[in-house]
């Protein structure tokens, strides 16, 4: 891999090698973009093949949040740490204690959360070394558990995604198709049935279903039956890349929304949608709600707060679908300009995020 002409073909800003033998660590931080302010994003733990995997990882990721954080409103840029190793066998304290020594070395250029195969226990082992991370155990002055807010904001998108659809935001009376039903999901499942929308689900886990039918009078289908139900909405709230060749032929409703990441297995497949009058709720600005949320513990938590951010959201996906029906693009594209846009906005005042050591931390007071 050329590394350098990979930074500088989509501008990254900064790449570190972190090394612990003592505890194992092997960490790849990657910071993309900090026009918009400090570089936020999540530390991932993989078993990744290669360590050239691992580096193409955390860079792919790191440029997602930037897009991610701008698309959202946030005045952050975008950043992403792997880790590579087993999170069921090969994780330690002392490991994520010398990750938070790295990153208290950026000094405030890079802010942590928890991702793939991280916890919360993790985040607290990394704040014992720097305050320069989100998402730890709920305690006075932190987000807690950030699936309900996550669906929240999921919710939320969809409603802007069915008016702009259907001409109305209601979900009453709509078939919504959730695939995969866990803790994002089935909070969203709760604040539709609310709404009056019919749901059918999926998943492999077979307990989860039942719940969703037990509580929410779901109709349950196979895993592979799902993309060809009769329903308004698909909600993808499981594996990514399940808008692809072999479902979009299948594929009856007319808006697809929901949590899951890199729902396009390639980009075209968003082009393919908008060509097929399927309205697509991009899944970086649908699912915003997770890093909204805990990017409010850097001004001092405040739930009521963290919940009317998320539910811009909203409006979010509004401007995506002005730019869309604006310059006669698909949403996919659309959201990567109402990201850029804003970032272009911000570079005519200011371009790489530099901090003294305490500039964060005194916001937080």
């Amino acid at each position: 891999m050329e590394i350098f002409h990979y930074l500088e073909k989509y501008d990254y800003e900064q790449v570190l090698f972190c090394q612990d033998k003592q505890s194992g660590l092997k960490a790849i931080i990657a910071i993309h973009d900090t026009t918009l302010g400090p570089a936020l994003g999540g530390t991932r733990m993989w078993e990744y093949q290669s360590e050239e995997d691992a580096v193409e990882d955390a860079l792919r990721l790191a440029r997602g949040m930037t897009y991610k954080n701008a698309a959202a409103g946030l005045d952050l840029g975008g950043g992403k740490t792997v880790i590579i190793g087993n999170p069921e066998k090969d994780k330690n304290p002392d490991m994520f204690r010398a990750f938070g020594r790295y990153v208290q070395s950026l000094n405030g250029r890079y802010i942590t959360a928890e991702d793939v195969g991280t916890n919360e226990t993790d985040m607290d082992n990394i704040a014992l070394e720097t305050e320069y991370v989100t998402g730890l155990s709920a305690y006075s002055g932190t987000a807690g558990n950030p699936s309900p807010i996550t669906a929240l904001g999921i919710f939320q998108g969809m409603k802007a995604t069915a008016k702009e659809a259907f001409g109305s935001e209601s979900l009453e009376g709509k078939t919504v198709a959730v695939q995969g039903i866990g803790s994002v999901a089935y909070s969203l499942c709760e604040m539709l049935h609310e709404d009056g929308a019919s749901l059918i689900v999926t998943d492999i886990n077979k307990e989860a279903v039942k719940r969703a039918q037990d509580n929410f009078n779901a109709k349950a289908v196979d895993p592979d039956d799902v993309y060809e139900v009769d329903c308004d909405i698909y909600a993808p709230c499981a594996l990514g890349a399940t808008i692809n060749d072999n479902t979009i032929p299948k594929l009856k409703a007319k808006v697809v929304a929901g949590s899951a990441n890199n729902q396009l297995h390639r980009r075209e497949h968003g082009d393919i949608l908008h060509e097929k009058g399927i309205l697509y709720a991009p899944d970086y600005v649908i699912n915003a709600g997770g890093v909204i949320n805990v990017a409010d513990e850097l001004v001092g938590y405040n739930r009521d707060r963290a919940l009317q951010n998320v539910q811009r959201i909203y409006k979010n996906l509004e401007q995506v679908f002005a730019i869309s029906n604006r310059d006669n693009i698909p949403t996919h594209i659309a959201a990567d300009r109402l990201a850029e846009e804003r970032i272009q906005a911000k570079l005519k005042s200011r371009n790489q995020f530099i901090t003294n050591e305490r500039s964060i931390l005194d916001r937080r007071q």
